[in-house]
């Protein structure tokens, strides 16, 4: 009897493996159809409401316009590499073909100095955020620390940094150009003055949230940690690498997200305006230049900027996942 009782359930349908891929299969409608169905609608929306839009260039581009610069912006990238390595070839053709005449001559190559491509002005402008927010971190999150440390230095800091944080880049940019402008000669300068400007421009834009934060997660630790510090007699120092950071990390964490996000948002307008190679400038060079295809163009870059920035917060959220104790402070 028992026997029979095995293999007839054995038969049946195993009802704890029915429910375990029924609430993957919820888990994935909601976690991947639902931004889909989302996503959908946007273009539908984008769609539409672009053959409804006439401007000076013609149509407003939709999503089939935008795709099709996508592919035309990979394409000149591709074209100018190509014209950069056989550049670069008959270099060294020719270098080759001096010194078998003349062993003693010194080979020069000098440097491709065409046009930098859509590509080339993404990877500047990583180069260029990243600059002004490590610069701005290095500067915050000390500062932030020693406000929330000590409340007299808080009271003395904390007008300040109320009056300079709601400044606009636009602002900042004539100040920084005219500083960097008188400082910064020097016949073969290491990097450009253009850089400068946009990464000190994002230094000084970003720094204010990190600050806050830092200090905001500093002064509210829990008395008991604070306690046991005392308790143990810790050093400064140790008192700040054993008790304050570990405990600030979520604060932290959280102004440093919120500085990369305006960091981004600041940089795009310098470069507009400082004139530095990166994606700011494309939107302005594509608006100046007025073609048939410059607003497609543009929102391609609107969107490549909005998809850049939506992967840098993944990115720092991933790494407060790494080094924060508490993991439930970063779930989003």
């Amino acid at each position: 009897m028992n026997s029979s009782a095995t293999v007839f359930s054995k038969l049946l349908p195993n009802q704890s493996s029915g429910f375990h891929y029924g609430k993957l299969i919820n888990s994935a409608l909601k976690n991947i159809g639902i931004p889909l169905l989302g996503i959908g609608l946007f273009l539908l929306l984008w769609a539409g409401a672009a053959q409804n839009i006439d401007t000076s260039l013609g149509k407003f581009p939709g999503p089939a316009a935008v795709t099709t610069q996508f592919a035309a912006l990979y394409n000149e990238h591709s074209a100018e590499r190509e014209k950069a390595d056989k550049f670069y070839q008959r270099q060294e053709n020719r270098n080759a073909e001096r010194l078998a005449k003349d062993p003693g001559y010194q080979a020069k190559i000098r440097n491709y100095t065409g046009k930098e491509t859509f590509l080339d002005q993404i990877v500047t402008s990583l180069i260029t955020v990243s600059s002004g927010f490590l610069l701005a971190a290095f500067i915050a999150i000390p500062l932030g620390i020693a406000i929330g440390l000590s409340k007299t230095l808080n009271m003395a800091v904390n007008p300040i940094i109320q009056i300079f944080k709601p400044v606009s880049p636009l602002a900042w940019l004539p100040l920084v150009t005219m500083v960097v402008s008188a400082l910064y000669i020097s016949p073969e300068p290491m990097v450009a003055k253009s850089f400068l400007n946009s990464m000190i421009t994002v230094t000084l834009c970003c720094i204010w949230p990190m600050v806050i934060n830092t200090s905001v997660g500093v002064a509210g630790i829990d008395d008991d940690l604070v306690n046991v510090s005392r308790v143990l007699r810790l050093p400064a120092l140790k008192h700040v690498q054993k008790i304050v950071l570990p405990a600030a990390i979520p604060m932290i964490f959280t102004g440093m997200r919120l500085s990369l996000s305006v960091a981004w948002m600041v940089l795009i307008a310098a470069e507009m305006l400082a004139q530095n190679p990166g994606l700011g400038k494309f939107v302005w060079d594509e608006f100046q230049n007025g073609s048939s295809e410059s607003l497609s163009r543009i929102m391609a870059a609107v969107i490549t900027i909005g998809f850049i920035g939506f992967l840098l917060d993944r990115l720092m959220l991933q790494l407060q996942r790494w080094v924060s104790w508490d993991k439930s402070s970063a779930q989003r």
